[in-house]
């Protein structure tokens, strides 16, 4: 009857603090009890340790190095925001020739906060833009063919225009082909770059190393991870895909080789870039600037097939 009416018995926090102590106390107690198990009872033994510490804890005084004061937060954050180009290492040296002993990690600490809405890299972006004229990219990008083959096309592109100079196609690319074709990128009528921007491919071997050192050319590798560091190849190898290889069927190597030299000759004549002024890169002056109006009739001349077209004025 007592089962029926009451299924389980509550018991108050005071019942188990008496039997978690005799527990501790009583040699016998296993055998005393009718109600719970005995793996019950040292369940509520360990959860009272474990409240235990949690208040000693609490208690306890706040270990580790004592914050710096509020003032000097604020004086490294307003060194950080006035000058740009300092690190840590320059701010602590600041500090201490004013009187303040903090360490460099400490600096950049309270660095970060005046850095993190700073937004891109200006001095990457500065670089970019005072030697355009003098830097190229290269890069790799993979193409499959219909039989599940995998074929390397490599790319050189001019940041100044946007101009391909060179694009080959191989099945096995390695350290000796890539040196070659740099050389074959450095054309007889063509001057040699002053840096070459890349990724940290393994590719890149000690051969290529070599020739870009003859040649005068500094390499410049991008991090880890970093596809926007080289962001004109980057860019380069999405329109070859959405303009011409997303729309063809690739059947081997000299199928890839034809189509890609189709397109960097239309790409580098005819195609316009609005980051050039919506001029294609090897375009003159005077074919940007053709003569308005609509007196004499447009026509059209097929590229790849028919995928693009280029439009002149009829003679």
């Amino acid at each position: 009857m007592l089962q029926r009416r009451q299924p389980r018995l509550y018991l108050k926090t005071v019942d188990r603090f008496f039997w978690v102590l005799a527990s501790r106390w009583l040699g016998s107690w296993r055998n005393l009890l009718l109600v719970v198990k005995p793996k019950t009872v040292l369940k509520w033994h360990q959860r009272g340790w474990r409240l235990y510490w949690s208040w000693r804890s609490r208690m306890r005084p706040r270990t580790g190095r004592r914050p710096i004061p509020q003032q000097l937060q604020v004086l490294i954050r307003r060194m950080a925001v006035e000058n740009r180009l300092w690190g840590q290492k320059r701010i602590q040296a600041e500090l201490a020739r004013l009187g303040f002993k903090v360490s460099a990690r400490t600096v950049a600490k309270y660095m970060r906060t005046a850095r993190h809405d700073r937004g891109p890299s200006v001095r990457w972006r500065t670089f970019l833009k005072l030697h355009a004229s003098n830097i190229w990219a290269c890069d790799f990008f993979c193409v499959q063919t219909l039989l599940f083959d995998t074929l390397h096309v490599f790319f050189v592109i001019q940041h100044i225009n946007r101009e391909v100079l060179h694009v080959a196609v191989t099945r096995h690319p390695t350290a000796e082909w890539l040196a070659q074709q740099i050389l074959e990128s450095c054309a007889w009528d063509r001057r040699p770059p002053r840096f070459m921007i890349h990724d940290r491919d393994s590719r890149y071997g000690p051969s290529f190393d070599r020739r870009l050192k003859r040649l005068g050319i500094k390499q410049v590798r991008t991090p880890f991870r970093c596809p926007v560091a080289n962001a004109v190849a980057e860019r380069w190898v999405k329109s070859a895909r959405t303009e011409c290889l997303d729309h063809l069927f690739v059947f081997n190597e000299l199928t890839l080789r034809r189509a890609i030299s189709s397109y960097v000759a239309y790409y580098n004549h005819h195609r316009p870039h609005r980051s050039i002024g919506q001029r294609a890169p090897c375009a003159s002056a005077q074919a940007a600037d053709g003569p308005p109006g609509m007196r004499r009739s447009v026509v059209a001349e097929p590229v790849l097939g028919g995928l693009h077209h280029i439009y002149r004025h009829a003679s």
